[in-house]
């Protein structure tokens, strides 16, 4: 396993753990961007950091499992996942594609890749919160 490898599979571990400041740390702070394709892209550190915290106080389970991991040539590292959630009590579990892009041992770009309708209709309803 690679170096840049590494730094992506602790950073899900950290994830899981819901270590917002161990993930935060693992980014490039002065260039890095998150992409929930195809949702707008977010850009810093602090706009990242919202989302994470928005999805951590939202979500009551959080469970990211690797199946497969690879690095290309140029040093981006692809994650084949599935993203197992917990919202309002009802469960989600969706397929992911990530890509990471490494710089000195620092995340600067992580994009994820899923089927957003796939996403909506594990979401909660008002029915489901009565």
């Amino acid at each position: 396993m690679t170096t840049n490898q590494q730094i992506v599979l602790e950073f899900i571990q950290a994830c899981n753990s819901r270590d917002i400041n161990k993930m935060m740390a693992m980014f490039d702070s002065t260039d890095c961007v998150f992409h929930n394709i195809p949702w707008e892209p977010l850009s810093g550190i602090e706009a990242i950091r919202e989302f994470l915290q928005n999805m951590f106080n939202s979500s009551s389970e959080i469970d990211w499992q690797i199946h497969n991991i690879a690095e290309t040539t140029t040093g981006t590292v692809l994650t084949e996942r599935t993203d197992r959630f917990r919202f309002s009590g009802k469960p989600m579990e969706v397929p992911v594609m990530g890509a990471f892009d490494l710089r000195n041992g620092k995340i600067t770009a992580w994009r994820d890749y899923f089927d957003t309708e796939q996403v909506k209709s594990q979401l909660p309803t008002e029915q489901d919160s009565a």
